[in-house]
């Protein structure tokens, strides 16, 4: 899962980005308004913290533009301004939840997961597709009630592919999920194709069903 951390303060962004790192997020940062605006028009983020109080401009207008976009990140705003109004505006904008400065890390971890949750899953913890349940809490994954030793990787490609069910996933994508705005740096997508291959070869191996489909020279597509 991909997070985009629009903060200015350094120490707080860092130390954001620790935990949620430990939890198995990919974080990207931006540390000004114009940084963010640019990350925000060309790249897909599971879930944005969008400080309200940057460098060069409103937070709120990045929130606009994402909106303006129709673009479908979770945001959660992390400010210091406690104001009841720029909260109602916030949420009315689009936000999906407000915390306010100073909070806790493990607080904060919940927030992001209970976004994602709402916004991708249906609001469950526990995913079943036919003979494939996958526990989102406990990022585990069992086939026939067996379980499935996956890598971070394999399982977060895995949740991807399930929230886009049906839908042509190119390779670049992909990659951008899995690296975030470093993909554009690689010269091929052979290390998307070994975490494919062993996420499948995992999966049937275990009795799951052949749902995750090659389509060559486009990408892949997961279909049920």
């Amino acid at each position: 899962m991909k997070i985009l951390i629009i903060e200015d303060e350094p120490a707080l962004a860092k130390s954001i980005g620790a935990y949620l790192a430990d939890e198995n997020y990919l974080c990207e940062f931006a540390a000004n308004f114009g940084q963010a605006i640019d990350k925000v028009s060309v790249y897909d983020y599971d879930c944005i913290l969008l400080d309200l109080m940057l460098p060069g401009g409103d937070g709120l207008k990045i929130l606009e533009e994402i909106k303006q976009q129709h673009k479908q990140d979770g945001v959660i705003i992390i400010s210091a301004k406690n104001s009841l109004d720029d909260k109602i505006k916030g949420l009315q904008i689009g936000a999906d939840d407000y915390l306010t400065k100073p909070f806790h890390l493990p607080e904060l971890a919940a927030r992001i997961y209970s976004v994602i949750r709402r916004k991708q899953f249906g609001n469950v913890n526990i995913i079943e597709l036919n003979e494939l349940k996958i526990n989102l809490l406990a990022k585990s994954v069992t086939v026939n009630d067996q379980p499935v030793v996956l890598t971070k990787k394999e399982f977060d490609l895995l949740l991807y592919f399930i929230s886009n069910k049906n839908k042509v996933i190119s390779k670049s994508a992909l990659a951008e999920h899995l690296s975030g705005d470093v993909a554009d740096m690689f010269d091929s997508y052979d290390f998307i194709y070994v975490h494919i291959k062993n996420l499948k070869k995992k999966l049937t191996e275990a009795g799951c069903d052949n749902y995750l489909k090659t389509l060559y020279g486009t990408g892949y597509k997961w279909e049920i």
